[in-house]
């Protein structure tokens, strides 16, 4: 008997290959999810998102400003959302505006509602 055998003696092994495959066929969304949620974990990193999302676009200092955190500590939170590939630029002049990537903001809308449904609670 393999070590990855159900010894319960009602398993179903049908299920049990059922969602076998129905991890297998989702593995890379698996990933995909995980990275976005790894990154946006962090507390600073989340209010970032909310507020890239609420506002649709801000540069570092308008978020040194907001989170009252120096430029330097906003930047490195946005690059790894940048290497992550969940948020995007554009440049106008010497500025850099930061965005959601459209592709994310389906997953991580749910959870700025929530926010917003606590906030409206705690008030």
């Amino acid at each position: 008997m393999s070590e990855h055998t159900c010894i319960r003696e009602q398993a179903n092994p049908a299920q049990i290959r059922d969602c076998r495959q129905k991890i297998a066929a989702g593995e890379a969304a698996f990933a995909q999810l995980s990275g976005i949620l790894a990154l946006a974990g962090n507390e600073v990193r989340l209010k970032i998102l909310y507020l890239l999302e609420e506002e649709k676009e801000l540069c570092p200092c308008d978020l040194s400003d907001i989170l009252g955190m120096s430029i330097p500590a906003i930047s490195q939170h946005l690059r790894k959302m940048k290497d992550g590939h969940i948020v995007q630029t554009r440049k106008a002049g010497q500025t850099i505006f930061y965005s959601v990537k459209p592709e994310h903001l389906k997953l991580l809308r749910p959870f700025f509602k929530l926010i917003d449904q606590l906030n409206t609670v705690a008030s």
